[in-house]
C-alpha cells in the first residue's frame, strides 16, 4: 500500500473517490448521517494522497532520478559524473575507457522498461532495463561520425546507505547480441561480418 500511495497517486485517488462518493450517493438515497461524514472524509483524504506521493521518493523513483542524471551527465561528456555512482573501481575504469571513446552529441533515456527493486536481498539491490539513444562521434575510429545509436541498456544496482550505486552493467543492440559498439568483458572484440 505504501508504494502505491507514493507511486500511484492518481490510482489511490480514485479508490478514494469512488468510496467517498458511493458513500455520499447512500447518504441520498437513505439520509445516514454517518455515511456522509464518511463519504466526505474520504473525498477530504484525495488532496492529502498526493501531498504524501509529492513528498515522499521511493527507491525506483530515487533510481529513475539518478538515471536521467546520469544520462545528462553522458551527453554533456563529463566522465566523471557519469561514472560516479560506479561502485567497484574496475567497473569504473571499464565505463570511464568506453565514454571516453566516444564524443556524445546526444544521450537520451526513450524508455525506461523496468526498474524491480528486490528489498528482500541485503543490501537491498535492483535490476534496470532501459532503452537509450545515443548520437556519437568516434574519437579513436574516425569512419564513426555523428552515428545515431539505439541501445539497451541493464543496469545491477545496491543500496548503500541512502544511495544506490551501480554494481554491474552491460549495454547490447535493441535485438540480438553484442556489436561493434561494445567489446566483450574480457576486453576480445565481437567479430566483424563481411
Amino acid at each position: 500500500m505504501y508504494r502505491l500511495l507514493a507511486e500511484e497517486p492518481l490510482i489511490v485517488s480514485l479508490m478514494l473517490g469512488a468510496m467517498g462518493f458511493g458513500l455520499l450517493y447512500g447518504w441520498l438515497r437513505s439520509g445516514n448521517k454517518p455515511a456522509a461524514i464518511a463519504g466526505l472524509v474520504f473525498v477530504a483524504l484525495i488532496p492529502l494522497a498526493w501531498f504524501i506521493a509529492d513528498r515522499v521518493e521511493t527507491d525506483s523513483e530515487q533510481i529513475e532520478r539518478l538515471i536521467y542524471t546520469l544520462a545528462e551527465a553522458v551527453e554533456r561528456n563529463d566522465p566523471d559524473s557519469a561514472v560516479a555512482i560506479i561502485a567497484d573501481p574496475n567497473l569504473e575504469s571499464r565505463a570511464r575507457l568506453e565514454l571516453q571513446n566516444w564524443t556524445f552529441e546526444l544521450a537520451k533515456v526513450t524508455r525506461i522498461n523496468e526498474i524491480r527493486v528486490m528489498n528482500d536481498t541485503y543490501p537491498p539491490q535492483a535490476d534496470i532495463e532501459m532503452m537509450v539513444k545515443v548520437r556519437v562521434t568516434g574519437k579513436a575510429d574516425r569512419t564513426i561520425q555523428n552515428a545515431q545509436i539505439p541501445r539497451k541498456l541493464l543496469l545491477t544496482m545496491e543500496k548503500d546507505g541512502d544511495d544506490w550505486l551501480i554494481t554491474e552493467y552491460q549495454h547490447l543492440p535493441i535485438i540480438g547480441g553484442p556489436d561493434k559498439f561494445r567489446g566483450y568483458s574480457d576486453g576480445r572484440q565481437p567479430p566483424q561480418g563481411n
